[in-house]
């Protein structure tokens, strides 16, 4: 997934991406039609963009966080690109035309580096299947005439630039060589000085000194981008991490005397390494190996919904009256059902099978960046669905845990032990035998907490611990209920 500033988005596009194959089309278009509103100078709060997106709106609490208008516009383009990415979306669903960027920088006279401009300043833009199979960046004819309303000066101004004369061209690698030389300018500063001053675009300024030097490196303006030593793998790292944390590009091409492209093909080769060297467990099942796999586990999937207002939700508890507030929020998260519970088990253990598949194919002489993109997004889909297999159950932590206060432990160190359990749980049990996951769950939470319990470590010690005995063990072992029994609640007052 891209790189997103806003912390918000990006969980917002995961659980977007991880949605219905049939909304995401619809989240797409709720995703322009706000970016075509918003306004630079002003802030959004985070519960407006998600009613604007879902048609959800969620309940307004106190401090909740608002994304600037600039970085809120930037990070929709992405969300937008990573839910088109998500799925199979093509041209010919939509009932109007569809032009890719060579298109439309034919139709306007400009280079395609101005319609990537164009794209930063607020032009719409989705990644769309085309009819030649291949996915490409795409604009939709009524986003273009919207644009080209608003910023109608702009684009005739760019349409009138004609191609750089030779003239021009020796005039920039004239001013070029004296900034480098006298000025000690880097390839970066020089470019942003002759644009300012000469009204061509940095890029354009870049590329001809980059096209000369390669042609010509005995007379090359900056020598030292062409005669760069090997980067070691320190360097690819410090690259890679610089890069995570937001230092520009350029930045680092400058540093590390290498080209912008350079500086993308070693952070692609270090997005590759990690998501090889990455631990993916999953539980296999053999429908997961099913031509129509994809169709099966992740369309008709059967999520869980939650209860309509004015109906009252049986998985609903009242939560014990001696917990802080942190821990009776808890007892807001629905439960779910044994269907919603398989579905989820589901997805999330195919999701990863579909990234530990993909990963296979990953040529390091050749990384792909859609490629990388399609893997980074089928784990964070993956990671989306155990979140919420977690939340769900974590009132089943506190619930155990209140059994075994007394010992060593406090009911936080309890409940900081339990998760770790519970984390451990989602990631092993096997949705196929048929048990329920709180069976399974509490019965790792039970031999995690068994170490300062006497009673759970004597019957540990005797029983077995696969999964045909699961059902037995947690049996003898009368495992707590979700929520304090009517006894237990007469006690507390």
């Amino acid at each position: 997934m891209r790189k997103y500033t806003n912390g918000c988005m990006e969980e917002l596009a995961g659980e977007l991406c991880a949605g219905l194959l049939r909304l995401r089309r619809g989240y797409v278009d709720a995703a322009e039609a706000l970016m075509r509103i918003i306004d630079s100078s002003r802030e959004y709060p985070c519960d407006f963009v998600v009613f604007r997106l879902t048609g959800y709106r969620p309940p307004r609490k106190q401090g909740d966080k608002t994304i600037e208008g600039k970085t809120l516009h930037s990070d929709l383009q992405r969300l937008i690109f990573d839910v088109c990415d998500s799925f199979e979306l093509h041209g010919s669903d939509y009932g109007e035309r569809v032009h890719d960027t060579a298109f439309l920088a034919g139709r306007f006279n400009v280079s395609t580096k101005t319609i990537q401009r164009w794209r930063r300043c607020g032009l719409p833009a989705r990644r769309l299947v085309f009819p030649d199979g291949k996915r490409r960046v795409a604009f939709l004819e009524s986003s273009v005439e919207w644009f080209v309303r608003r910023r109608g000066r702009e684009i005739l101004r760019s349409a009138r630039f004609t191609q750089m004369s030779s003239g021009e061209r020796s005039d920039i690698l004239r001013r070029a060589r004296r900034m480098a030389s006298l000025a000690n300018c880097c390839l970066s500063d020089a470019a942003k000085r002759i644009a300012r001053k000469s009204g061509r675009a940095v890029e354009t300024i870049r590329y001809t000194i980059r096209k000369h030097d390669l042609k010509y490196p005995d007379k090359a303006v900056f020598p030292y981008l062409l005669n760069a030593p090997p980067l070691g793998d320190q360097e690819k790292t410090a690259i890679y991490h610089g890069f995570l944390r937001g230092r520009p590009v350029t930045s680092l091409a400058d540093k590390h005397s290498r080209t912008r492209s350079s500086i993308y093909r070693i952070v692609n080769e270090m997005r590759a390494r990690q998501l090889l060297k990455r631990s993916i467990t999953y539980m296999y099942n053999e429908e997961f190996d099913l031509s129509d796999a994809d169709n099966l586990i992740l369309v008709e999937g059967a999520a869980k919904k939650s209860p309509k207002k004015g109906r009252k939700d049986k998985t609903a508890a009242r939560p014990p009256a001696d917990l802080p507030p942190y821990l009776r929020a808890l007892y807001d998260v629905h439960l779910l059902d044994q269907e919603a519970e398989r579905d989820l088990f589901r997805r999330y253990n195919y999701l990863k099978f579909k990234a530990d598949k993909c990963r296979t194919h990953i040529d390091m002489e050749r990384v792909r960046t859609p490629q990388l993109k399609n893997i980074e997004m089928l784990l964070v889909r993956a990671n989306v669905i155990k979140n919420r297999i977690i939340r769900a159950n974590l009132r089943l932590v506190v619930s155990i845990a209140k059994k075994h206060i007394g010992g060593a432990q406090t009911l936080f160190e309890l409940i900081s032990d339990g998760n770790v359990s519970l984390i451990r749980a989602v990631e092993k049990f096997d949705y196929s035998r048929g048990f329920r996951f709180s069976t399974y769950a509490s019965w790792a939470i039970m031999r995690n907490f068994a170490r300062s319990v006497p009673k759970e470590r004597y019957l540990l010690d005797h029983f077995a611990t696969g999964h045909d005995e699961v059902l037995d063990v947690a049996a003898s072992l009368r495992l707590p209920p979700l929520w304090p029994t009517r006894a237990e609640r007469s006690s507390m007052h």
